[in-house]
């Protein structure tokens, strides 16, 4: 199963590409958009107010309705014998929480994946507060996005069931963590922290690439960092779930 990060989506970029070298490989790949993710079936942010709204608890529930589904035949699919997820970006702090908690998960890939939910200095979660919304810029459409308080209330009120590092240290599966040494947007120093973290964890650094390994969207094809990413990856879930 495929998990996207913020601001992005199921066909965004390399994710289509991956989903598709995933089913060559002989594997169900399943990807989807989070309730809260406002972009609809053409990537476009049709529902500005979800996304506004959005938060990692909402995810993780996403995350749990999908899998169950999965295992019940609700997609039209037979149910799988084994499960892996592969989370970039914020979509791999989801990942990581979900599977700390699931023994259904058998193996788990994260690409820049987040070490902790808190990403806001205190200064700016007190404008965030007093000004009542956040303004997020898409860099792909030029649109302006609300993000409301709703996701600092969700981190403050669940900060035990949010907390990253901690459930990194409870993961027993295999756990592939993939990160671009010049990740702009997640440090790699959070790559580092969840790998020290965790007993089970195999840490991939890419060098002279960033937090996407090259891609962008609307795709223009693979580069060297993401194919090695692509192939470390399939290397990494075939041996495990399989």
């Amino acid at each position: 199963m495929v998990l996207s990060g913020f601001k992005g989506f199921k066909d965004w970029g390399m994710f289509p590409s991956l989903a598709e070298r995933l089913a060559r490989a002989g594997f169900t790949a399943v990807s989807y958009n989070p309730s809260g993710s406002g972009v609809d079936d053409e990537g476009r942010f049709a529902w500005p107010e979800r996304f506004g709204h959005n938060c990692f608890s909402a995810e993780l529930a996403d995350l749990r309705t999908v899998l169950e589904a999965l295992d019940d035949g609700g997609l039209d699919l037979v149910p799988p014998s084994a499960v892996g997820l592969v989370g970039h970006s914020r979509g791999g702090g989801v990942a990581t929480l979900e599977t700390a908690r699931r023994d259904r998960v058998g193996g788990l890939v994260t690409w820049g994946g987040i070490a902790t939910t808190s990403r806001w200095s205190d200064q700016m979660r007190r404008r965030w507060r007093e000004a009542g919304f956040l303004e997020v810029r898409n860099q792909r459409t030029g649109e302006v996005l609300p993000l409301y308080p709703d996701i600092l209330d969700d981190i403050e009120r669940n900060a035990d069931a949010l907390d990253i590092p901690a459930a990194a240290a409870r993961i027993k599966v295999p756990w592939l963590i993939v990160h671009g040494l010049g990740d702009e947007t997640v440090p790699v120093a959070e790559a580092r922290a969840l790998a020290a973290a965790a007993p089970s964890a195999e840490l991939l650094l890419v060098e002279h690439t960033g937090h996407t390994f090259g891609a962008e969207h609307p795709f223009a094809g693979r580069t060297a960092a993401l194919d090695q990413v692509f192939d470390a990856t399939l290397a990494f879930l075939t041996r495990h779930l399989e």
